[in-house]
């Protein structure tokens, strides 16, 4: 009875019918963990962890959605390598019910917060066993749902994760290779006697190119004169004239990075063989290929804006374009710095900018605190950070110091019940009356 009423209770803690709900709690959750320092945060993030986790057990879809939107938070919030030391496996294991109840148990939402869970997951551990594990385990039950066709929304998350956890987890070109292919077949299915072939939509092609382009970037030798590659680097050409902007920005990117990695072969000697000529067509095709590529990208790097066109995005598209013209004229990869606390990340070359640009859409507000902490990502850029934060120095921007300076604010009134339910459990003493104060701005 104990356990089942603990599991009520972080029912209770999860439970919301209202999405506005979920969106706070969320936040409060997140934005409390980054205030408070030290002991005090990491005690705060294991009880929320451990109370979200028993959440996963919960039959309410609803329940299970914030919980493991709050486990996403603190995954973001920290690098939790104490947490997965202990429940690295149950977490997986929830995470990966969540992808196998499919369309009948588990809401689109719900596979998308699990797979993005999972791939969390793999980040934080790092190379290893337990990556292994995490891409051996979760592979299949990522393609199966990649291909049910019941809800589209959540085929990003889903091939967000299998980029992931192949990019930590895979240990050879074919495991990469097979993932490459798992995502290609979204946007280009098997098609039986009694399939018929549905338009792939914008936002999923763009989805499918820039996961396969993030595992294409730890590729390398690759050989352009193979039918295949020509056949993909045709059908990329393609979607350079496509209206979506979106489209044609994956599209650009992934062109350019095959033709960074990729390797030709010439022949030049009169006397060849059957195999020698045959190259030597391949070579030929693959050149008028590259011209038309070319000529593609001169245009799109000077297109004039459209009716409707946001400026933001036409600019970035031609500055985009215009660097990998560049690229294919002078052979001069673009440089890019991301600044990362007091330090500057760079990159140098078509892979680094992809895998980058990738990771931290991915991460999205947890980017800077894993690049300034996360080892498998100092690991993967080369990069060592010049600056490191106590642990108990934390930055607040404006909107929360408003938020924390207010007595009355939701999150002083739940850290004081939270904290003031542990200290009776633990001292036996009634501390109703004992108020948090909200400390101080930090220099």
């Amino acid at each position: 009875m104990g356990k089942r009423n603990s599991q009520r209770k972080c029912a209770a803690m999860f439970d919301t019918d209202d999405d506005s709900s979920v969106t706070s709690s969320s936040t409060s959750r997140s934005d409390m963990m980054s205030v408070y320092g030290g002991e005090d945060v990491q005690f705060y993030q294991d009880s929320v962890l451990d109370q979200a986790l028993d959440a996963l057990d919960e039959k309410r879809g609803s329940t299970r959605e914030n919980a493991l939107s709050s486990i996403i938070d603190a995954f973001n919030s920290n690098i939790q390598h104490d947490f997965v030391e202990k429940k690295f496996a149950t977490l997986l294991h929830h995470c990966l019910a969540s992808l196998k109840k499919g369309s009948k148990k588990a809401s689109a939402k719900e596979i998308s917060l699990a797979s993005h869970a999972i791939g969390c997951l793999a980040l934080t551990v790092g190379c290893g066993n337990n990556a292994r594990e995490i891409f051996e385990e979760s592979v299949r039950p990522l393609d199966e749902s990649l291909a049910s066709k019941s809800d589209v929304s959540k085929v990003p998350s889903l091939l967000e994760c299998l980029a992931i956890i192949t990019f930590v987890g895979g240990i050879d070109q074919e495991e990469t290779e097979q993932s490459m292919d798992i995502m290609w077949r979204v946007i280009h299915p098997k098609l039986g006697s009694n399939v018929v072939a549905v338009k792939p939509s914008a936002q999923l092609i763009t989805s499918v190119v820039s996961s396969w382009s993030f595992l294409l970037s730890t590729m390398d030798d690759l050989n352009l004169n193979s039918k295949n590659w020509q056949n993909q680097i045709s059908y990329l050409s393609g979607l350079l004239d496509k209206e979506d902007r979106t489209v044609r920005i994956a599209a650009g990117e992934a062109l350019a990075l095959i033709f960074e990695i990729g390797t030709t072969e010439k022949f030049y000697t009169d006397s060849r063989s059957a195999e020698e000529s045959k190259t030597q067509e391949s070579y030929i095709c693959l050149q008028g290929l590259k011209g038309k590529v070319i000529n593609q990208c001169r245009n799109l790097s000077v297109e004039a804006g459209g009716k409707g066109s946001a400026k933001k995005d036409l600019n970035n598209q031609r500055n985009l374009f215009r660097d990998i013209l560049e690229f294919f004229e002078y052979g001069y990869s673009p440089e890019t710095s991301t600044k990362i606390g007091g330090d500057s990340l760079q990159t140098s070359s078509w892979s680094q900018m992809i895998q980058l640009n990738f990771l931290k859409h991915f991460l999205g507000g947890g980017f800077i605190k894993h690049m300034q902490e996360n080892e498998f990502l100092h690991d993967v850029f080369d990069f060592t950070p010049k600056r490191k934060f106590n642990n108990n120095e934390q930055r607040m921007s404006g909107g929360e110091k408003r938020l924390f300076k207010s007595p009355n604010s939701v999150l002083n009134k739940a850290r004081t019940q939270h904290l003031n339910k542990q200290r009776l459990q633990a001292e036996g003493r009634n501390f109703g009356h004992y108020a948090v104060g909200v400390p101080e701005e930090e220099a």
